[in-house]
């Protein structure tokens, strides 16, 4: 499921949610350590779309615009004596909106779905906008200079 020219192996259909639930978890699998043991008790679920309360809660519009979502406490608000979270923790990418980007880029799936799935991790930890880009350019050095 890597094809150089970014074009889908089935490219009559466009990716399934297990297509994509497929690529996170071949992405997962290659995160250097420590980021892999530190995301692998986070589950991910691939949807079609964010539901209309996700989207109003955080006061979006266009569903295009929410191609993924952390939910949970990120690892670096949590406390030795913290209650239970309200909900577990997860993260969902929404495959109709992550199609339509890797539409509009021209790039390949995994390029795309590893951009949202790094972004949503890095909200997990916790981190800035500006951090999660230098993870995402440190996981991408790491990856492109292998094991």
């Amino acid at each position: 499921m890597r094809p150089e020219d970014g074009a889908w192996p089935g490219a009559m259909y466009p990716p399934t949610l297990d297509d994509i639930a497929t690529v996170a978890r071949e992405l997962l699998r290659e995160l250097p350590e420590p980021f892999r043991r530190l995301v692998a008790v986070v589950p991910v679920k691939v949807e079609d779309w964010p539901d209309e309360a996700t989207l109003d809660s955080l006061e979006i519009e266009d569903p295009l615009e929410l191609t993924g979502l952390y939910r949970g406490v990120p690892v670096g608000e949590r406390h030795a004596l913290a209650l239970p979270p309200e909900e577990p923790e997860m993260i969902h990418l929404y495959r109709m909106p992550i199609l339509h980007e890797w539409c509009e880029r021209g790039c390949s799936l995994e390029e795309v779905v590893f951009d949202v799935l790094m972004h949503e991790i890095g909200h997990h930890f916790g981190m800035s906008e500006e951090e999660v880009l230098a993870l995402e350019a440190e996981v991408r050095r790491q990856r492109a200079s292998g094991p």
